[in-house]
């Protein structure tokens, strides 16, 4: 696949736009490929200049219904052996980037990855093999650092509040935008992703530096708003 957007995919094309995380959990009847297109052709008709998307399955079926959308991609794997899950070895970089995607997210905290691989090595394959854009999933201005030297075209403070050094805090990490854009170079993308929950919230990630904002929960995670009004009517009414 040759990649229409990503590392091309220059500051002025991204305008401070919005990307919408099309996800759901397991187990969910929103996670039908069907249903995952058709919020994705919402997003994208009504103003979102890109989706994030998880799994391949999901990325085919988005490309299909929508062949010039913007994907991000990434495949959720869990291990025993490993807290990293977004897109942790090069079998997941593989088939995400060979379902159809422009850019291939990935943890790149600097938390063990699952039987042995590393993240220089990871980056290095991406590249010399695939030729494929990178999105590093990060939750510091280190770790965001590190993975632009390593290669990686766009940063995303997606994982701040998430890792077992964050995870006293609360997202979204709007105080690492400032310090990133101030030290990555002018070609690297810096993406505000995490806990971004009203549009004020946006503008104001925006306003400190981001090229772009993702949002998910709070547009397309209907199990977790319902479930959260739910529980808050019910604490009420008991």
């Amino acid at each position: 696949m040759t990649s229409s957007c990503g590392a091309g995919f220059n500051r002025q094309q991204l305008n401070h736009g919005l990307i919408v995380s099309v996800q759901a959990p397991e187990g969910s009847p929103m996670r039908h490929p069907d249903v995952i297109a058709a919020m994705a052709e919402a997003s994208l008709r009504n103003g979102a200049i890109g989706v994030r998307l998880e799994s391949p399955e999901h990325i085919g079926a988005v490309r299909e219904r929508c062949p010039n959308a913007l994907i991000i991609g990434l495949w959720k794997r869990s291990w025993a052996n490993s807290s990293v899950y977004i897109t942790p070895r090069w079998h997941e970089v593989k088939a995400v980037w060979g379902a159809g995607a422009d850019v291939v997210a990935l943890d790149a905290t600097d938390r063990s990855r699952p039987n042995g691989e590393d993240l220089e090595s990871l980056v290095k394959r991406a590249k010399d093999d695939l030729g494929a854009p990178l999105m590093a999933d990060v939750d510091s201005v280190e770790n965001g650092l590190r993975a632009a030297a390593l290669g990686c075209d766009w940063i995303g403070t997606t994982l701040f509040g998430y890792t077992e050094q964050t995870k006293e805090s609360r997202p979204p990490g709007l105080h690492l935008l400032k310090p990133l854009r101030a030290q990555l170079s002018a070609e690297t993308m810096l993406i505000c992703e995490g806990g971004i929950a009203s549009p004020q919230t946006a503008s104001e990630a925006i306003a400190e530096g981001a090229d772009a904002v993702v949002v998910g929960t709070a547009i397309t995670g209907v199990d977790l708003q319902v479930a959260s009004y739910h529980r808050h009517i019910t604490r009420q009414t008991d």
